[in-house]
């Protein structure tokens, strides 16, 4: 008698391809942000902006509808894409991952995750009926996009040694930093954002660029604790210079940071900067991140003088409705004279105005 296999082996396999399917889906509890912020430790290319932590973040501080979406298989999640959605009268209307951060887009294990990740990101595009759909990489993802070549990053190792780190700094930032020091600088580390909000607004102000809420800036105290570190930097008794800074994995990436008038008769930044490196080498951190910056700027000149190579990022873009990428960088020449008019004005007409404007420029 022989038996017919047939039926038996087409129900295993069709149960072997049904366990194999992807699935998208949309992050909603606490269970699935510790299964999300797993996948992103453990993944080469997570960033500390990809953690769910923003999701919260984004919402409690600006409103703005947040998309989180990942790709499972079998349970376990094999691809992550942070999305919100800014929509404003003077900005435009966009999807963008991650609107306020430097990097973002999709974070996979396999091709088939990223492609299900970046189809249902278009189809939401579609279904919100926004301009675009931005993508902020560290590195090319879709090379069918279009993109532009604005921004960079700044990223070196940190040695274990703190002379070998001073060397590395060219020599006339060096001297800076040594300023610093022979002034008897000293940094502080804040529980809150106060100080370091009154400075950091400050020094927006004099660039012309409105500055981000204090409640923004507490709630990244609030959401990230450790990982979140406010540092200030005084001289007698005046504080001159702030930055917050976060931690992940074996980085340290100062953020949002600024400094006062009195801070450059003392060489206030170098030494804050020189500072955080040195508390992230005796924390035996390896990666210093100096953030996003725009070519042709000053903080772009900065950075190279501290001898930072620059990283070209990816930001690319899905056109909607939009017919051309967005340019809403303060380099575009119709922001001009709104960048003079704010360099003008008192500081707490921008604490009032700017938190609205810049609630949108993410």
């Amino acid at each position: 008698m022989t038996l017919d296999l047939r039926g038996t082996v087409n129900t295993v396999v069709q149960a072997a391809r049904a366990d194999s399917l992807l699935a998208v889906r949309k992050l909603v509890g606490d269970a699935d942000a510790h299964a999300w912020n797993e996948f992103v430790e453990r993944h080469p290319e997570g960033t500390f902006f990809h953690l769910s932590q923003w999701r919260d973040v984004i919402s409690r501080a600006f409103g703005h509808p947040v998309h989180y979406l990942f790709a499972e298989r079998n349970g376990e999640i094999r691809g992550v894409l942070p999305l919100a959605h800014v929509k404003s009268l003077l900005f435009g209307n966009a999807l963008v991952s991650t609107p306020f951060c430097v990097y973002g887009g999709i974070v996979a294990d396999d091709a088939d995750a990223h492609e299900a990740l970046t189809r249902h990101a278009c189809d939401l595009a579609h279904r919100l009926g926004v301009d675009y759909l931005e993508m902020r990489n560290r590195k090319q993802q879709h090379p069918e996009w279009e993109s532009k070549d604005l921004y960079v990053t700044f990223r070196r190792q940190i040695l274990a040694e703190s002379e070998k780190n001073m060397l590395a700094i060219p020599r006339k930032q060096r001297a800076m930093v040594r300023k610093g020091i022979q002034k008897n600088l000293r940094s502080e580390v804040d529980s809150d954002v106060d100080r370091h909000y009154r400075i950091y607004s400050e020094s927006l102000r004099n660039l012309g660029t409105p500055p981000f809420s204090r409640k923004y800036l507490g709630i990244l105290q609030e959401v990230f604790g450790e990982r979140c570190e406010v540092r200030t930097i005084v001289n007698g008794a005046e504080a001159v210079a702030s930055v917050l800074s976060f931690y992940f994995r074996d980085e340290v990436l100062p953020y949002y940071g600024g400094g006062t008038a009195a801070a450059r008769a003392v060489a206030g930044n170098d030494f804050m900067y020189w500072e955080v490196m040195e508390a992230a080498r005796l924390r035996g951190l390896r990666i210093f991140d100096f953030g996003r910056s725009k070519r042709g700027t000053g903080a772009f000149d900065f950075k190279e003088h501290w001898g930072f190579e620059p990283e070209r990022l990816w930001y690319e873009y899905y056109l909607v409705k939009a017919r051309s990428i967005p340019n809403l960088s303060p380099t575009n020449p119709k922001y001009q004279h709104f960048i003079r008019l704010w360099r003008r004005l008192p500081l707490k007409v921008t604490w009032l105005v700017g938190p609205f404007l810049a609630n949108y420029l993410g």
